[in-house]
């Protein structure tokens, strides 16, 4: 605490927290958190094709199964191949029968690939599927 003794009337001191050093701190914080949170927003990049759908309601953490432009298949942002992917969706059935995936293909994936994934889904005993696509509103 710092002590204002410019205007001491009658030996008096009045006690100031100076709170321009907080104010300060928190300025940098804030554009720190301004610049790393795009950078900590990291994922799979997939060219969604456009539909005209509803949105998705968040719900706990969704099963997102993702394929890049390359046909590279991944879980939740972790790389597998297809017989993996059949093993991660089976294991995860059986602790949770009812949870949904929601599947994100690149529109210029082979119409073949993404067949094979949703067969490879369908095998595993998930019967709730969803197909993830970009409004008819966005550019891209």
């Amino acid at each position: 605490m710092a002590a204002d003794v410019s205007s001491n009337q009658g030996g008096m001191t009045i006690s100031q927290i100076n709170v321009t050093p907080l104010v300060d701190v928190m300025l940098v914080l804030l554009v720190i958190f301004m610049v790393t949170a795009p950078i900590i927003q990291q994922g799979v990049q997939v060219n969604l094709p456009q539909a005209q759908a509803g949105a998705i309601a968040g719900q706990e953490e969704m099963l997102i199964v993702a394929i890049n432009r390359s046909g590279k298949i991944y879980l939740n942002d972790n790389a597998m191949t297809l017989e993996e992917l059949g093993q991660k969706l089976r294991a995860i059935r059986r602790l949770q029968p009812d949870k949904e995936v929601y599947l994100r293909a690149d529109q210029e994936v082979k119409y073949g690939t993404v067949i094979k994934t949703i067969a490879e889904i369908k095998q595993a005993g998930i019967v709730k599927l969803g197909m993830v696509t970009r409004p008819l509103s966005e550019e891209g």
